[in-house]
């Protein structure tokens, strides 16, 4: 399953970001190129290194669900165009999770 993203320059830092497919969380890369669930421990990328590690991601599917790059600043933290989108995956869901509305 992959959508449409915008394209980031090599040089913009950008982390990886998916869905954990047996749960639906959000996670993230991080730079040994294991899974987190918080945004704090993410790996930040650029150039020809982000590249090799969306495709070792994509290699990936089945134990996580879109692989796809978020831009961050050079520290980790949401930046760029889908600023709003990106805040609510790295925050949580707008609502607690098992709350029915």
């Amino acid at each position: 399953m992959t959508s449409v993203r915008p394209k980031l320059k090599p040089e913009t830092p950008k982390t990886i970001t998916a869905w954990e497919t047996a749960s639906g969380k959000v996670v993230w890369l991080r730079a040994d190129q294991t899974w987190t669930s918080d945004p704090a421990e993410i790996g930040v990328f650029t150039g020809d290194t982000a590249e090799a590690a969306l495709e070792a991601a994509k290699a990936q599917e089945g134990e996580i669900t879109d692989p796809y790059f978020m831009e961050v600043t050079e520290d980790g933290k949401v930046a760029g165009r889908e600023t709003l989108r990106e805040t609510i995956r790295a925050n949580g869901p707008t609502v607690p999770y098992g709350v029915i509305i």
